[in-house]
This record gives structure tokens, C-alpha cells and sequence, in this order.
């Protein structure tokens, strides 16, 4: 072998299906031969043309499962045959000052999978080691690759917010992030409220975990949450700032509001909202490398999976689309073995 196949992406949408030339790892990094790759919203920064030069080729994809195959120069603990994944953020200098302050989320100095460097829309993957996650087993690849981003998120979102146990969490969107923070709260101990537009999802939000719906196209979610005694914490995944915005009403005192979902409109707080009640709005960027191994583990001990649909890699484009057009129920993953 001494190509592999990759989709490319230049300016916005253009997807092309290229063979690129294999090269050996350079120092500190490894080759992976890609399993399979979630498709995330995140990948609009590569396939929309959100960077600083849209006319240069990248490989979108940020949730990547594979087996190392060859590493690099000066890369002792890992080696080939292990089954590893990588994340959005692909790995931390262990230089800058925020990584001397061990905030390796924050790290300056930090490759952005799938939109500053080649992501997982390919049968191959190049990865700092810093980056990289080991994969347990109890999980396929197909299964694993969403909680590298998705989960982690969710589990990093609950895990800020330092709730008692038993403490009411509203989980606000129950998509490709709110199923999953659905579950992760329930297996934490808290009493769970899914928070979605209309009836339709409140079945399965109950079977995930959730032990009060409220329907947010029919109620207003701050009284409906405050007649319940108030939400402790809430989790926003929705992609909505208005949406987000009337949630604030519904925490409880010191209560806390995590946003996860990136919305592109504001979120707007009555400022009483926040002094009288003490409350606080934070938001939580995914986590690191050993947090996503924490995540998976956990994963694998409380019986945490994804709902998936699986395409291969040459229907990127389509599963792009159909992601972005909400269609998936709930995570889409391309299988590089197919």
C-alpha cells in the first residue's frame, strides 16, 4: 500500500474523493489506519470554508478510531497494533503557559483535528501522540468514535458542574449531544429533565434515562423547571442561543448553566437572573486526550453507547448533509473499512 483514499475539502462543500501518498510519521507522531470517523457539527469549520485559507485542501473529521501502524522518531509509549482514537483537539504542546499550568484544553500551541491539520475523513491519519486516546475494549470502532467528542463533551459538561448527588439536571436538546448527556446523568446519580420541542422524543428521552419531559414548544421551560424545584444545573446542547436564553429563569439558586451547543446567535440574560440567585453561565470546550480515555472507560462500565447510522466513506458529502440537516438519529459515522 502506498496510497489512501481521502476526502478533501476546499472553499464550502466541495468534496472530492483524492488518493494521497503515504509517508512515514514525523517525530513525536504516529500513522493510524482509520476504522472510523464521526461526522460532528464541528466539521462546518472545515467544510464551510470557516478557515483562514478555504482554497487549501483539508481532510474534515474529528472523531477518529483506528490501529497505529508505524510511529514516529522519539515516540516510546505507544506502538503499533493499538487501537487508539483522536479527538477535535489533537494534542498539546506541554510548552506554552497553559500547558505549564496543566490547562491542556487551553494550550496555544494545539492542532485542531479536521480544520488546522488532515482529520478522519480518510483511511489514514497522521496524530501528535498527545493527542492520542486509548480505546478499551466492550466498544467498536463505529461506537467509540462519537464519544470522542460528543461524549466527552456531555461528560466534561456534567462534570463541571459539581452537583450533588440526586441534584435535578435539565439536559436542554435531546440530539446527537443531548442523547448522550441524557444517559451520562442518569448513570451519575443526578434526577434527570429532558428539555426538547414537542412530544415526539419523550418516549425515548424517558428510556434514556430522563425522569421528567418538558416540552418546550408548549411550555415555558424556566416556570415548567422551577415548578419542579428548580434545575441545580443545566446542560445546553441545542444550538440555539435563544433557546439557551430562556433557560436561565429555570435555575435554581447558585444553580449553574453549561453551554455546549455553539450557537450563532446570542445568548441574552436579564441580569437580575444572575445577581438574585446567585446563578452562573459557563461554557466547556470538550476535554484532553486523558479525559477522553476517562470518558470511554466510563462508557464501556455504565453501558453509555451512541445511536449511530454508519455510511461509508465515499457518501461523506451525504452524511454530511444529512447531518446538518438534523436527519440523523442520532450520530453519523463513516466506516473506513467498508
Amino acid at each position: 500500500m502506498t496510497t489512501y483514499r481521502a476526502i478533501e475539502v476546499t472553499g464550502a462543500r466541495r468534496f472530492a474523493l483524492v488518493d494521497r501518498e503515504l509517508r512515514e510519521p514525523g517525530p513525536g507522531h504516529v500513522r493510524i489506519r482509520a476504522e472510523a470517523c464521526g461526522v460532528c457539527h464541528t466539521d462546518v469549520l472545515a467544510v464551510e470554508g470557516l478557515r483562514a485559507d478555504p482554497s487549501t485542501p483539508i481532510v474534515p473529521g474529528h472523531e477518529v478510531v483506528g490501529v497505529i501502524d508505524a510511529v514516529g522518531p522519539g515516540v516510546t509509549h505507544w506502538r503499533p497494533g493499538e487501537r487508539v482514537g483522536v479527538g477535535f483537539l489533537g494534542g498539546q504542546c506541554g510548552e506554552c503557559d497553559r500547558c505549564r499550568r496543566g490547562d491542556f484544553v487551553n494550550c496555544t500551541d494545539q492542532p485542531r483535528t479536521g480544520t488546522t491539520v488532515d482529520g478522519g475523513y480518510a483511511e489514514i491519519v497522521y496524530a501528535r501522540t498527545s493527542g492520542l486516546v486509548r480505546v478499551p475494549e466492550g466498544l467498536t470502532s463505529t461506537e467509540a468514535a462519537p464519544l470522542l467528542c460528543a461524549g466527552l463533551t456531555t461528560l466534561q459538561a456534567l462534570r463541571r458542574i459539581d452537583a450533588r448527588p440526586g441534584a435535578r439536571v435539565a439536559i436542554q436538546g435531546i440530539g446527537g449531544l443531548g442523547h448522550l448527556a441524557l444517559q451520562y446523568a442518569a448513570r451519575l446519580g443526578y434526577r434527570v429533565v429532558a428539555v426538547a420541542r414537542g412530544t415526539e422524543k419523550e418516549a425515548l428521552a424517558r428510556r434514556l434515562g430522563a425522569d421528567e419531559y418538558v416540552d418546550s414548544s408548549a411550555q415555558d421551560v424556566a416556570a415548567a423547571l422551577q415548578a419542579l424545584g428548580g434545575a441545580d444545573a443545566i446542560v445546553a446542547t441545542a444550538a440555539n442561543g435563544a433557546s439557551m436564553s430562556a433557560l436561565v429563569p429555570g435555575l435554581a439558586p447558585r444553580g449553574v448553566m453549561v453551554v455546549v451547543g455553539a450557537a450563532t446567535d446570542p445568548i441574552e440574560i436579564d441580569t437580575n437572573d444572575l445577581i438574585f440567585g446567585t446563578r452562573t453561565v459557563t461554557g466547556s470546550l470538550t476535554g484532553s486526550s486523558i479525559d477522553n480515555e476517562d470518558t470511554l472507560a466510563f462508557s464501556v462500565r455504565q453501558g453509555v453507547r451512541p445511536m449511530i447510522e454508519v455510511l461509508p466513506l465515499g457518501e461523506a458529502a451525504r452524511a454530511y448533509e444529512r447531518m446538518m440537516a438534523g436527519a440523523a438519529r442520532f450520530r453519523l459515522v463513516l466506516d473506513l473499512t467498508a
